[in-house]
């Protein structure tokens, strides 16, 4: 995991992965600009042109704090960043393009070799991060190429897309909660029939209107962590669970009718109740 400072290094780490590693003389400049930013001399350009959301990523559950065990922290954004790779050389009056078409195949050697980025060529704050940092070559379709290209006042240049993931920024320290108290005694364990295994046994009321308070009833609840979901969309996420029952409010968007509710403790217990929606 990292700061919130990633993505600008990130960048850095990838400009001195190709300064440390292109075998080229004299070596071409790195930089990291707009491609209608910098001139037209002998240099490879990465352009950081969209950031998305990991998908699947998102959903992580909350974990423990490195260094310390009693203490929990939120997942992190994650995310996947997208570079244009330019090169720029000055044109030759009999080979044209070809110095700068000489200049993105070293490059793009370099990536190819490198396909997960060194710790040497890391900046200092990422180099303890839990995630490696992976370079993927992609592919960018026409149409988006030429969106791409359309906004800057240069006219189109032979460039090549890069994937790099993932890129992890974590939250502020403020959001860290510490974890719930589960052990209450010490000694021999008492051996019994599902002996401390959570469930949930009622819901209450059954009906309301949207916004209404919904309480969950069950047994060996104290110390769980509650999910609860409907129509799915998650209401309740990683809640600790203080005593035998935990609460959660309705949305107050929530159309009328009968819903199912999916009720989670701890990834250790599941099942649904229905719940009737009122006008």
């Amino acid at each position: 995991m990292s700061a919130s400072t990633a993505i600008g290094m990130v960048s850095e780490s990838l400009l001195a992965l190709l300064d440390g590693e292109m075998t080229l003389s004299p070596t071409p400049k790195i930089t990291i600009l707009a491609p209608d930013e910098g001139g037209g001399d002998r240099r490879i350009n990465l352009f950081l042109y969209k950031v998305q959301e990991d998908a699947f990523l998102k959903n992580q559950d909350w974990r423990v704090k490195p260094g310390e065990p009693t203490r929990l922290v939120p997942p992190p954004l994650t995310l996947h960043l997208y570079y244009l790779m330019t090169p720029y050389a000055p044109n030759d009056v009999q080979s044209g393009n070809s110095t700068a078409h000489e200049l993105l195949g070293e490059a793009m050697r370099v990536f190819f070799e490198n396909p997960v980025i060194p710790d040497t060529y890391l900046v200092p704050g990422l180099r303890g991060a839990a995630e490696k940092i992976k370079i993927t070559l992609n592919t960018l379709d026409l149409d988006e190429l030429s969106k791409v290209w359309s906004t800057f006042t240069q006219p189109f240049r032979l460039s090549v897309l890069y994937e790099v993931s993932v890129v992890q920024l974590d939250r502020l320290p403020a959001s860290e909660r510490a974890m719930a108290t589960r052990v209450k005694a010490i000694g021999p364990p008492t051996v019994g029939a599902g002996s401390g295994t959570p469930v949930v046994e009622s819901i209450s009321p059954g009906s309301g209107p949207a916004g209404t308070t919904i309480t969950f009833r069950g047994r060996n609840l104290d110390g769980w962590q509650a999910y609860v979901t409907v129509m799915n969309r998650a209401i309740l996420t990683a809640e600790p669970i203080v005593g035998e029952s935990f609460d959660v409010d309705l949305p107050n968007d929530i159309p009328a009718g009968v819903h199912e509710l999916q009720v989670d403790v701890s990834h250790l217990f599941r099942s649904a109740f229905l719940f009737d929606v009122t006008p």
